[in-house]
Formats: structure tokens, sequence, C-alpha cells
């Protein structure tokens, strides 16, 4: 097991400092995201009070009779009942008198009276009106009568406009998938990748992101190529490739693979049109590569956990089970990945990353009957390409210095104070 204890790569001049930034950022994203921090809900024993454990949504700003409020005591003197919200008014459709309903239009509804009927007539035509514009909040409304008192979740959320790809009426791979990978310098292995995909995919859209020092020209049917700036690195690379799909998935290769006959978008196409996967990757060079992540709240920081294997089979496809991330050759839906995104401070060695980001927002899975070749490792013959592969290695080379960068990114961005690896 490696065991990193992030603290020890922050400088300890910077500490206290650094520390108190990333505390101040964490109460604004626990402010920003609420129903993280929330506490349980306890439904209280033999209550005479029926009301919605879920379901109560409402948008900002709209008006929803509130559903399943009802009064089942046996009591047969006079009933009072309160009901409290906090981002919202009450109120009731029922018409009756200012003395058994109080407060309406208020964030305190109060009804007092003693006929049972009435009581739940009143109840059942109860109303929340969402008073502030917020796009994704829970108001726990509390709901009282003498000693019984409960509170129930209401929901306000901005419903969004769906974003959805049009898979053309032959429902081709074409229509479905571009294939996108990052270049550095290594044109020739390029060139052999685009020229296996085209043994087997001569008609589905390829782009290339590059941040080689000297670009060379792509001249390829249907391959999309884009400059960047020298050295920007992998992951922007990643982030400038997957902005210019345009279509429902994409798949994902580095530029040293190679296309096989065992090489089946379809396969993997068929998977994420059946699950709820969000990422599905497959075999890179014979391996099975695969990893569990397991996240530890805890004081000042919590740890994350890295694992190889998966959690559980993929339910309907034999083949593949649930995992918490992959190898560098995976299909990905697009809209989903582009909201975690691929974080451009890590210029070099970085993949495990994109999944520790997506953790809690994208569902992964793996599956064995799919895969992806490698070229030939061994060091080129050529003497032009050897001194290629050479520069390229002082890039790749995954330096203590950026190991240290890595680490120390950890420790702000995820609030993480120790890493654990095995496997």
């Amino acid at each position: 097991m490696t065991v990193y204890q992030l603290e020890d790569y922050i400088a300890k001049d910077q500490m206290a400092s650094v520390t108190e930034r990333r505390e101040k950022e964490f109460e604004d994203y626990q402010r920003r995201y609420p129903a993280m921090t929330k506490d349980a809900v306890i439904a209280a024993p033999n209550t005479p009070l029926s009301y919605p454990i879920y379901g109560a949504g409402v948008m900002p700003l709209h008006t929803i009779v509130l559903p399943g409020l009802g009064f089942h005591g046996i009591s047969t003197e006079k009933v009072q009942v309160i009901l409290r919200a906090s981002f919202g008014t009450l109120n009731t459709l029922a018409d009756t008198s200012k003395d058994v309903v109080h407060g309406r239009g208020g964030k305190e509804l109060r009804i007092s009276t003693s006929n049972r009927k009435l009581l739940n007539h009143i109840l059942e035509h109860v109303t929340y009106t969402s008073t502030v514009f917020l796009v994704n909040a829970v108001d726990m409304v509390s709901f009282e009568t003498g000693s019984y008192r409960v509170k129930f979740p209401v929901t306000i959320r901005q419903l969004p406009l769906p974003k959805l790809f049009d898979p053309g009426p032959g429902n081709h791979v074409r229509d479905l998938v571009t294939i996108t990978t990052k270049t550095f310098l290594r044109y020739h292995k390029l060139r052999v990748l685009i020229k296996s995909i085209r043994e087997f995919y001569p008609d589905v859209k390829v782009i290339v992101a590059d941040d080689s020092e000297h670009p060379e020209k792509i001249e390829e049917a249907n391959v999309e190529h884009f400059i960047m700036p020298f050295g920007k690195g992998w992951f922007a690379g990643r982030n400038l490739a997957v902005s210019q799909v345009t279509t429902k998935y994409y798949l994902w290769v580095d530029d040293d693979c190679l296309f096989t006959e065992n090489t089946k978008i379809e396969k993997l196409v068929e998977v994420l049109e059946n699950t709820n996967l969000d990422v599905v990757g497959g075999r890179l060079a014979g391996n099975d590569f695969k990893f569990k992540i397991f996240y530890e709240e805890g004081e000042g920081g919590s740890c994350l956990h890295i694992r190889s294997g998966s959690f559980h089979p993929l339910e309907g496809f034999p083949n593949c089970v649930i995992t918490g991330g992959v190898a560098n050759f995976f299909l990905a839906r697009t809209e989903e990945t582009r909201r975690v995104g691929f974080d451009p401070k890590l210029q070099r060695v970085a993949h495990i990353e994109f999944f520790m980001d997506g953790l809690g927002n994208l569902l992964v899975g793996s599956c064995g009957d799919v895969g992806v070749g490698h070229q030939n490792r061994d060091l080129a013959t050529d003497s032009q390409l050897a001194a290629v592969e050479k520069n390229y290695s002082k890039f790749r080379t995954n330096t203590q210095e950026q190991i240290r960068l890595k680490l120390s990114l950890h420790y702000f961005k995820n609030r993480l104070k120790c890493y654990t690896r095995i496997g």
C-alpha cells in the first residue's frame, strides 16, 4: 500500500495560510450545496399526522398543493395544527373563516377547529409558495399538533432544459460517437492510430488536440486537428478535444493505441444506451485495468482510497461490471463528462484524477469483451523517430515535482488530508 499524508506536500511556511483559504472555500461549498450537510430526518413514532416524505417539489417562485397532509387523531376537542416554512409561504385553498385559519400567506400557518372533517379538508388544500429564487434547495417544513412534531422536505428546483443529441435516422456509430485523442510530438504514433481506426470505422469523426512545439499537418478525411499552445498539457488537451464533440458519446483513446478486431464500439454503445452508466471502459492492450474509489470524510479533511477491482456485475451484461475508474480507453456520455471536466493544472501524467473529480457524479462501468491494442513500445530504429521519442519521454516522465503538485492540488481542491493506493 502507498500512503500519502498530503500535508507533507505543502510548504511548511505556507501551511497555515493555505489551510485557512481551503477552509474558507469549503464553507462556501457547503453553503452552495446545503443538501450535502443536512441532518438526518427521523420519523416520529405513532404520530397522528400524515405528510409527504418524498415527492413534494416546486419550481422557484411557483405554488403547489402539499400532498398527503392529514390529521388522524381521535380527539373530539379543539385541535390546533401548525405548519412552518423557511423559503416559502403557506396558505390553503379552503374557504374558511379567519378564526379557523391564521397566518395565510406567511411562513407560519395555524389551523384550529374541533371539526375533524373540516380540519382534513383544510389540510388537503394547504399550498406552499416558493418566495426565493433558488435553483436547487430543500425547505424542511415543520408540521405539529400538541406534543407531536414532524418535518418533511419540500424540494425547490428549477428544472433544467434537456440537452439531446440527434442519433440520426439510422442509429449508425458515426452519428453516435466521435473518437477523441490528445497528441504531443509523436505524429508517427498518431498516424498509425488513425490508419487503424479507418480500417474498422472509415466514417467516424476523429478529433485530435495537439500541443506539439512544431505542429505537423494531419491531412486525413474526417479528422479535425486543433492546435494548442506548446506544452499546454494532457488534461487541457482532453478538455479541448471533448469540447468540440457534437455527438452523444465520445470514445477516448491515447495516440499510441491501435484498433483491432476486438475494438467493438457498438458493444460499448449498447451498454450506455441500455443502462444509466456515464462511462464504460474496456481492455487496453489486454489489460483489464479498473479500480474502486472510496471516500472517507473526516475532521480537518477527508481521505481517498484507490483499490483495484470492481464493485459488482452490471445487470444484463455478463461481461461488464460496475467500478470507479477505467483505463485510457472508454466510451463516455458527452454532456455528463463535460460537467466534470479535466483539470488543466494536471499537465503531464494524469488519469485517475478525472474519476476522482467525477466521484458522486459519474457512474462507471468496465467490459472485458471489448478492447483496444497498443502500439509497439520498443524504441524506434529510425534515428529521427528515436529522437522524437526521447524528447517525448522528457515531458512524459512523472517527476517528484509533478507528484508534489498533484498531491498539494488534492489537499486544497478536494480537501483531502490522506490518499492511499493498492494495486
